[in-house]
């Protein structure tokens, strides 16, 4: 037996060199119970920014909104500016270097010729006439909001220069500046949209899915009634019928409410599905046993059990909205000037004559791919953090 036990191989006992220490449990214990205590929206957001392209999307998106309260310090021309020598100029390159010394950053000066065969401008850089452009300068008028007039701007052309980032237009007037002024329309539009989506999607959703009966029977009617119309000649329609006499903002609210009216179903379907299975669980039964009002229990005991899921369900539809109003102003049927937005910028483009010679007509459709990209990255890391515990 003896003999047995000593050719039996041995298993090599492992050490870990490493210095003991008594807390190691305890920081697990901290940590686990840090999981485990913690609310589901911290769930939520912990699990977001794990989502990178989210966290990325969510920060440029923030960034653009709040380019919108600053816009006019972000553009170096007011939103209506004309430079009558300089139409349809193309854009001006920066440059650092001239004749091989730094200057900073700098343009040149636009000559403008005359094509005596298209009868076109012709642009070309005067390499003898550096501009240097100016920061955190004071420059063109305006009125902050219309409300406070000032003359601060982040980048200023040089005394007596041209600085056109992005070319001007049809008028002259500098298209970086018109970009910056419309994203605070593009882009209020689809949130104003949305609330007003989302509060009827709550109101009626929530109403059918509680009550059921006679009451989800009118509102899934109506429901697909408006989900049975195609939505761009709806749209078409409906913007067409809005009186020509309407002032601009009459006329930017009377898109908002419609892009809204027409986009409520989806989400309230979504409300109408999820209250159908929670008012019967427990809770929501004791509440009602204990003399709750139907506002409460739904407001406070129903909503919350879902309102992530319905929170990354309006985020993916803002998008739509601003598609929406952005191909309406493209077709005419939408914002009309004075008022200005991403649409109404590329309705100046829709000569593909002028678009083949001056190309940069065509650069508002940048911001929109952008933003598009980003609320459907944030949507996706939304809709995921959604489910913490998926």
């Amino acid at each position: 037996m003896t003999d047995t036990a000593d050719r039996t191989p041995r298993t090599p006992h492992y050490v870990n060199p490493a210095p003991w220490d008594p807390y190691v449990s305890e920081r697990l214990t901290a940590e686990q119970e840090k999981y485990y205590m913690a609310g589901q929206w911290k769930l939520m957001w912990w699990r977001f920014r794990r989502h990178r392209p989210a966290v990325v999307s969510a920060a440029f998106l923030l960034l653009m909104y709040f380019s919108c309260f600053i816009s006019e310090f972000i553009a170096p021309y007011d939103l209506h500016t004309r430079h009558t020598k300089h139409i349809f100029a193309p854009p001006q390159t920066i440059h650092f270097f001239h004749q091989g010394s730094f200057l900073g950053p700098f343009v040149y000066g636009l000559k403008v010729e005359r094509d005596m065969d298209t009868l076109q401008r012709v642009y070309t850089e005067d390499e003898a006439k550096p501009q240097p452009l100016r920061f955190f300068c004071r420059g063109e008028g305006y009125l902050f909001w219309d409300l406070i007039p000032g003359r601060f701007h982040f980048v200023c052309p040089a005394e007596g220069g041209t600085v056109f980032f992005l070319g001007t237009d049809r008028l002259g007037r500098d298209m970086f500046s018109r970009i910056v002024y419309a994203a605070r329309i593009s882009l209020t539009i689809g949130v104003i949209g949305i609330v007003l989506s989302f509060t009827l999607a709550l109101i009626l959703g929530g109403l059918a899915g509680y009550y059921g009966g006679w009451v989800d029977n009118v509102v899934q009617r109506i429901t697909e009634i408006l989900k049975s119309f195609p939505h761009l000649p709806l749209w078409l329609a409906l913007s067409a019928a809005l009186p020509v006499t309407w002032s601009p903002l009459l006329v930017y609210f009377g898109i908002t409410l419609i892009l809204a009216l027409l986009d409520w179903p989806s989400l309230g379907r979504a409300v109408r599905s999820k209250l159908l299975s929670l008012r019967e669980e427990d809770y929501a039964m004791a509440a009602q046993m204990m003399g709750a009002k139907p506002g409460r229990i739904i407001g406070r005991h129903l909503l919350p059990g879902f309102m992530s899921h319905l929170i990354a369900s309006a985020t993916l539809s803002i998008p739509s909205m601003i598609l929406a109003e952005t191909a309406l102003s493209f077709l005419g049927l939408g914002l009309r000037p004075p008022i200005t937005s991403w649409g109404v910028l590329l309705n100046e483009a829709t000569d593909i004559n002028v678009v083949a010679v001056n190309w940069w007509l065509m650069l508002p459709v940048v911001p929109v791919i952008l933003v598009i990209l980003a609320y459907q990255f944030m949507g996706d890391g939304m809709r995921d953090a959604a489910d913490p515990y998926a």
